[in-house]
């Protein structure tokens, strides 16, 4: 044959017109497009697409305040997962914040204890200021301060000139008065605590501090000078005979006040109590009514020591000059 031939079973017109009607209406339903369908199942993919990207964000950023994403999935019962906030992300980024913080606030209390420090310092230095505008204090601290400038040797004689470069030894134990001191004296001077230390030494010259701070200027006296006689080499040596000279001048004799803070000011001019001896040579001399020597000491006080001169010892410094006229 040379073609090929469909053939049908034998049927009645009447029937094969509607077999031959589903045929084609299958065919057609068949090769008609679905473009609702696929549009449908697209849409579908997208959407869980989109589900899934977000699902990955809230893993890269979790959290529950507004700086992190909403869950936007629902799981099967109709609630939202709640975002693990105990278990954050180690990432990078992650850790770079936390130790910025941690240094942020390590620099916060830094700056804190800073200014702590400075106000303390700044507390110590004003009561030490008050201290030493006083009296000597029994504990004050050692300062950088220093002279500016020499005393010339003209200025040291002029200032001694046989007034007060006599002996200046270690003041011998004042004799007691003919009727002895009183029994109220022996108590107040008993009552009067020496200190014990590991520092001998600073013993003794605290507790000649502590007899001239009560007005015992005569028992004072004497336990100074034990102290500068039996510790010649000590810390304190520049105090003690700088106060050694204030417990005569307190007690109304100027000309051996006079020596020893002449003494004490040639031994080390750099000491701590060399201008305050300088000055009071000053003012013992002011008090014997030599101008002359008392003028060319205050001269040499301002030329020596002109950070004191305005500074810790400027009250006293103005006062003596406004007692003696130094133009002649």
């Amino acid at each position: 044959m040379n073609a090929m031939h469909l053939t049908l079973p034998f049927l009645p017109f009447r029937k094969v017109t509607p077999v031959l009607g589903g045929l084609v209406a299958a065919a057609v339903v068949a090769t008609t497009p679905v473009p609702a369908v696929a549009q449908d199942d697209a849409e579908a993919r997208l959407r869980r697409a989109e589900a899934e990207i977000r699902a990955l964000q809230r893993a890269v950023f979790p959290g529950g305040d507004g700086r992190f994403f909403e869950p936007l999935i629902t799981q099967r019962d109709g609630t939202s997962p709640q975002p693990n906030v105990s278990q954050p992300s180690t990432s990078a980024v992650t850790d770079i914040l936390a130790r910025l913080d941690a240094m942020e606030l390590q620099l916060q209390r830094l700056t804190a204890l800073s200014e702590e420090n400075r106000f303390a310092l700044t507390t110590v230095r004003t009561r030490l200021d008050a201290l030493e505008a006083s009296g000597p204090a029994s504990r004050a601290l050692p300062t950088s301060e220093g002279p500016s400038g020499e005393a010339t040797q003209s200025n040291i004689d002029a200032m001694s000139g046989g007034q007060a470069g006599g002996n200046t030894s270690a003041a011998a134990p004042e004799p007691p008065a003919a009727n002895g001191p009183s029994a109220e004296r022996v108590a107040g001077v008993q009552a009067i605590t020496k200190p014990q230390t590991d520092d001998a030494g600073d013993d003794e010259y605290s507790y000649g501090f502590r007899l001239w701070d009560a007005g015992y200027f005569p028992e004072a006296r004497q336990q100074l000078a034990a102290f500068v006689e039996q510790y010649p080499s000590h810390p304190r040596i520049t105090y003690g005979r700088n106060l050694l000279g204030r417990a005569f001048l307190d007690d109304g004799q100027p000309e051996e006040a006079a020596r020893w803070f002449l003494r004490n000011y040639q031994a080390d001019r750099t000491a701590r109590r060399a201008p305050d001896s300088l000055l009071y040579l000053a003012q013992s001399m002011i008090a014997m009514d030599d101008t002359r020597r008392a003028c060319i000491a205050l001269a040499e006080f301002g030329e020596t020591y002109p950070a004191v001169a305005t500074g810790r010892l400027a009250d006293q410094y103005q006062a003596n000059l406004q007692k003696v006229s130094c133009d002649d």
